[in-house]
């Protein structure tokens, strides 16, 4: 593949902008795609994907570049030219890529394969903070499959046609979709396709989410006109999926702590033709007191590490830290007191983060069972859904009963 120097210019801005100014790799990339109107799908998934690779192996090209953040414009074109070396591109002639040591870079890069951190590309605490509560062999296996690329799936919008309808809806468009099995409404893309231009996504036929995310909405399983909460509902992708279980019949309380998360909500609600969502601010205590025993079913979505979609978020493994994930083990714990309330005797709660590190999950389900809020909960079920195994995101998931 012949490189185009306005591509590589776009990808090393990215690549600025993400590393030195912590912009988010997602955000960093709608952005520039939207810079040149004449760039194809080839150019737009060039530019994306090589950004994604380049923030995803970023210790690992830092290490034979043999440069440190925050990066100077020659340090990018270091990288880029690593980048392109592992590839097996032949480098352009161009002054920024002059003096690329290619022969000391493969030379370096088998001498690196031999270490996780390197290779894989993680902070050693963090690595080795998954190989304490992980395992060894476990985390050996989630590294590297977290660093695959991520899939692009779509959930079908049951409340304006079912799944088959979907496809044949993108195969008008010229997408090929094919459905995932044992997921519902689940729908893999072979080929990525900037979907938010499609006819069937403006009309509210799909929302994209991961094939593991939409297994959420189902172990919460509820019913039409039950009374439902999503306590940490954000911009709503799980709070629409529920209410396109409900059928719009019932009531469905999405909350959040952050007003504009509401308002994209409510605007996703408006294309998918949602009619049972209420949304509602958390800002005081009032608010948690008013809706004390009154839920059939309570989706807590955690607020987390996000250590399980570092397939579609690469940038966060350089952005956590140990502070972090000790203040955010203790609001998922007071989040799972003060929300857990809500529960009506006989209902369910479902707590579920997008995490794999037990200290997150198993042990805070264990926890919470072992408090005096917790006393009168059953856990039903649990599982951890690991990339390694599932080929998606990773998830964990508990049910419990209230049963006093």
């Amino acid at each position: 593949m012949r490189l185009h120097k306005n591509l590589v210019w776009a990808v090393i801005q990215g690549l600025e902008s993400i590393v030195n100014k912590e912009e988010q790799a997602d955000k960093a990339v709608e952005r520039i795609l939207k810079t040149d109107k004449r760039w194809g799908a080839r150019d737009r998934g060039f530019i994306a994907s090589t950004l994604y690779e380049m923030v995803r192996y970023r210790r690992l090209y830092e290490s034979l570049a043999e440069v440190k953040a925050p990066y100077k414009r020659s340090d990018c074109f270091r990288l880029f030219g690593v980048w392109a070396t592992l590839r097996g591109h032949a480098l352009p002639e161009w002054p920024e890529l002059q003096g690329t040591p290619v022969r000391r870079i493969k030379g370096r890069y088998e001498e690196a394969r031999k270490s996780r951190v390197l290779r894989e590309s993680f902070p050693d605490w963090l690595d080795q903070r998954c190989v304490e509560e992980l395992g060894e062999k476990r985390w050996e296996a989630e590294s590297a499959a977290l660093n695959k690329e991520a899939d692009l799936l779509l959930r079908t919008n049951t409340l304006k046609g079912n799944r088959q309808d979907l496809i044949a809806l993108l195969k008008e468009e010229q997408i090929e979709a094919k459905a995932l099995p044992k997921i519902a409404e689940a729908v893999l893309l072979p080929k990525r396709a900037n979907v938010f231009r499609l006819n069937a996504f403006k009309e509210g036929r799909f929302e994209v989410q991961d094939a593991n995310s939409q297994r959420v909405a189902h172990w919460v399983n509820p019913r039409p006109g039950e009374k439902v909460i999503d306590a940490c509902a954000g911009a709503g992708g799980k709070s629409l999926h529920l209410a396109a279980l409900m059928e719009n019949k019932g009531q469905l309380i999405g909350l959040d702590i952050f007003p504009a998360k509401l308002k994209e909500l409510k605007r996703r609600c408006r294309r998918a033709g949602v009619h049972n969502l209420e949304t509602r601010l958390l800002d005081s205590s009032k608010v948690v007191k008013k809706l004390k025993g009154s839920a059939d079913k309570v989706l807590i979505d955690a607020p987390c590490s996000g250590l399980g979609v570092l397939k579609r978020n690469p940038d966060t493994k350089w952005k956590l830290d140990p502070d972090f994930l000790k203040k955010i083990q203790e609001r998922q714990q007071e989040i799972l007191q003060q929300y857990s309330s809500w529960v009506k005797t006989g209902g369910e709660l479902t707590y579920a983060t997008c995490s794999i590190l037990p200290s997150e999950n198993e042990k805070q389900v264990e926890l919470f069972l072992k408090s005096e809020t917790g006393k009168g909960f059953k856990l039903l079920k649990q599982e951890t859904l690991f990339p390694s195994e599932t080929g998606f995101d990773g998830f964990f998931l508990a049910k419990l009963l209230k049963e006093s």
